[in-house]
C-alpha cells in the first residue's frame, strides 16, 4: 500500500470516529419520568406536607393555596374561597359554589335506599340539655374545683373495682392465614402493628367459630377494608358468605378493591347513626350475620350496638368490636347510660370521665404541641400554673390508671346494655399493650335460648 493510501485511510477512519462521537452525543437520553408535583403546604398536625397533587405551575393545591392579590379584570370571588355550606371540611371558590353544590359528595339524596332512615339509631336523652353541653365541653379539667375532680374520680374507682378489675381476660389468639404476611419484612413498624391487630382478631372468629357458610359479616366503621380484605380470603372455599363494609366516606386507595372475586365483598356507604341493618339487601340470603370492627371510635360504637339491637327481623349471632378513642363518647348516644344513672353518675359527671379517658393515652391530657413546647422552654410561664396545679394532684403514673378505668367502665356499660338485649358480652385483651394501647375488644354472642 503506498503512501497516499495510509494517509487517506487514516483520514478515513478519523472522520468514522468523529461522526460516531457526534451522534452519540445527538442521541437523546432516555429521562426518568417526571414525578407529580405534590402541594407544599406543611401540615403541622400530620407533621408533612400536603400530599395533592398540584396545578402545573403552582405549588400549592386549591384547599391551601395563600390569598393572591387580584388581578386586573378579577373579581374578588374570583380569589377567594369559603367553606362549604353542605360539608365545612373543604372549601370551595366562591364563584364555583353553585356548581359545587351539585356535584359535592355531601349533598342530600333525594331517593334514599330502603336501609336509610335518618338518626334511627341515634340516642336520647330526656336530661340532657343541647345548650348547656356546649358550655360543659369548653370545661377543663384543670378548672375544676378539688371537690368536683376528686369526687368523680373516686366514682371512677368505685365503679371499676366492683364491676371491671380482675374480669377481662387475655386471648392468645392469631390466624395462619397472616403468618406470611407478618414474615415479611419490608413492612414497617407501623404497618406491622396493624398486621398483628388484624391477625388476632381473624383468630378470634376462627375461635368462635363464625367462619362458616350463608354468613355475612358486616364491618362498621370499615374504613379502607384491611380487615375485610383478610377476612375475605377465609370465606374463598365457603358457600354464599361475604363482607358488607358499611363506612360514610368515600376513601381512596381501599384495600377492599383488591379483592378478585367480587362476590365476596360489598361496600355501603352509610352513616352508622342511619342505617337500618335488617334492611340491608346485601343480608337476605344470609342464614348468619356477625358484626366485627377494629377501632370503632367513640361513640361510633354505641351507634353500632343500637343498629345491631334495633334490628328487627335479623339477629346479630356475634358482635367483636376492637373499642377506641372514648373520648369521642357522648350522653345523648352511649348506651349504656342507665348503668351510669344507677350509680348516681351525672351527665356533667359522664362528661369529665370522657376527658379523663385522654389521661390513658397522652398521660398528661395536654396535645402533642403543647408537651413539645414545655419540654422546650425547660421552664412554667406564667399561663402554665393551672398544668402545674394537675401535676400536684396527681402523678402522670396515677392520671394513666385513672384514664384506663375510665375506659373500662365506659366500655362496661356497653356490655349490660348487651345483657339486657340477649347477648352474653365480655371485654378481653387482644393483643399486648405494646402492640397498641387501644388492645381490649368487646366479645358479645347471642344467647342461644333467644336465637332459637
Amino acid at each position: 500500500m503506498s503512501e497516499t493510501e495510509q494517509v487517506a485511510k487514516k483520514l478515513k477512519m478519523t472522520a468514522d470516529a468523529d461522526n460516531a462521537a457526534e451522534e452519540q452525543q445527538q442521541t437523546p437520553v432516555a429521562e426518568e419520568p417526571a414525578r407529580e408535583k405534590t402541594c407544599q403546604h406543611w401540615v403541622k398536625r400530620k407533621k408533612r406536607f400536603c400530599k395533592m397533587t398540584v396545578a402545573k405551575g403552582k405549588d400549592y393545591c386549591g384547599e391551601h393555596a395563600p390569598a393572591v392579590n387580584v388581578g386586573e379584570g378579577q373579581s374578588p370571588e374570583d380569589q377567594d374561597r369559603i367553606p362549604c355550606p353542605l360539608d365545612g371540611k373543604h372549601t370551595v371558590y366562591k364563584k364555583n359554589l353553585q356548581k359545587h353544590l351539585k356535584i359535592c359528595n355531601a349533598k342530600p339524596k333525594d331517593d334514599l335506599p330502603g336501609y336509610i332512615k335518618k338518626n334511627i339509631n341515634a340516642g336520647h336523652a330526656e336530661d340532657y340539655d343541647g345548650n348547656a353541653n356546649e358550655e360543659l365541653k369548653a370545661i377543663k379539667l384543670v378548672d375544676l374545683e378539688d371537690a368536683e375532680f376528686y369526687q368523680v374520680i373516686d366514682k371512677v374507682k368505685e365503679l371499676y373495682g366492683k364491676y371491671v378489675e380482675g374480669n377481662i381476660q387475655t386471648l392468645n389468639c392469631n390466624h395462619k392465614c397472616m403468618d406470611e404476611e407478618l414474615a415479611n419484612e419490608e413492612y414497617g413498624k407501623e404497618s406491622r402493628k396493624h398486621l398483628v391487630q388484624a391477625s388476632a382478631l381473624l383468630g378470634i372468629l376462627e375461635n368462635e367459630r363464625t367462619i362458616q357458610n350463608f354468613t355475612s359479616f358486616v364491618e362498621f366503621g370499615a374504613g379502607k377494608g384491611q380487615l375485610a380484605f383478610y377476612l375475605s380470603k377465609l370465606l374463598e372455599n365457603m358457600k354464599s358468605s361475604q363482607v358488607v363494609l358499611v363506612d360514610r366516606m368515600s376513601l381512596r386507595h381501599k384495600k377492599d378493591n383488591k379483592i378478585e372475586d367480587r362476590s365476596l365483598v360489598q361496600r355501603i356507604r352509610a352513616d352508622i347513626v342511619d342505617l337500618c341493618l335488617d334492611k340491608l339487601p346485601a343480608l337476605n340470603t344470609s342464614q348468619h350475620c356477625v358484626a366485627v370492627s377494629k377501632h370503632l371510635c367513640g361513640g361510633a360504637t354505641d351507634l353500632t350496638l343500637r343498629c345491631i339491637t334495633q334490628a328487627s327481623e335479623r339477629l346479630t349471632d356475634v358482635i367483636m368490636i376492637a373499642v377506641c378513642c372514648h373520648h369521642r363518647c357522648d350522653w345523648p348516644n352511649y348506651v349504656g347510660k342507665e348503668f351510669f344513672k344507677r350509680h348516681g353518675v351525672t351527665p356533667r359527671q359522664f362528661l369529665i370521665i370522657t376527658k379523663m379517658v385522654s389521661w390513658a393515652i397522652c398521660g398528661t391530657g395536654m396535645s402533642r404541641e403543647r408537651r413539645k413546647a414545655l419540654e422546650e422552654q425547660k421552664s412554667s410561664e406564667p399561663d402554665d400554673s393551672k398544668d402545674l396545679q394537675q401535676n400536684q394532684r396527681l402523678t402522670m403514673a396515677e392520671r394513666e390508671t385513672i384514664g384506663f378505668m375510665c375506659k373500662r367502665i365506659l366500655d362496661h356499660g356497653r356490655l349490660e346494655y348487651l345483657r339486657e338485649h340477649s347477648y352474653e358480652a365480655n371485654l378481653y385483651y387482644y393483643v399486648p399493650k405494646d402492640v397498641t394501647l387501644e388492645n381490649v375488644v368487646l366479645l358479645a354472642r347471642k344467647n342461644k335460648s333467644s336465637s332459637d
